[in-house]
């Protein structure tokens, strides 16, 4: 099954990116035939920021992106919302792709299930 989650919110302050994030690792890890791609739309972008860096004991959403990478789902970063932030590629983490609204319009064509938090 082709899972889309779309995450929308800051990367701190809620927590819809981290619960978002979870079920996107569980997915990826539990579907082993399945494919999750998380998008990463407005203030949300900048979950993927590399370098970031939590206090003990509280989540970290660059190491919850980088488990789904690393379970073989893919991150995808809008383009125009990184510009907006004055985030470059380099500054992201490994893995994560800066992307399009027609990327992001294919995505959802073809997803079995779109989750948006």
């Amino acid at each position: 099954m082709k899972h889309l989650m779309i995450l929308n919110e800051p990367p701190y302050g809620t927590e819809r990116n981290f619960n978002g994030l979870r079920l996107a690792h569980a997915l990826a890890k539990n579907d082993a035939e399945g494919e999750v791609t998380v998008f990463l739309m407005a203030d949300a972008v900048t979950c993927a920021k590399a370098g970031q860096k939590t206090p003990d004991g509280y989540y970290n959403l660059e190491r919850m992106l980088r488990r789904v990478i690393t379970a073989k789902g893919r991150v995808l970063m809008c383009g125009t919302c990184m510009d907006a932030r004055g985030l470059t590629p380099d500054e992201m983490i490994e893995g994560a792709k800066r992307s399009t609204m027609d990327e992001l319009s294919n995505a959802t064509l073809v997803a079995d299930k779109v989750l948006v938090f």
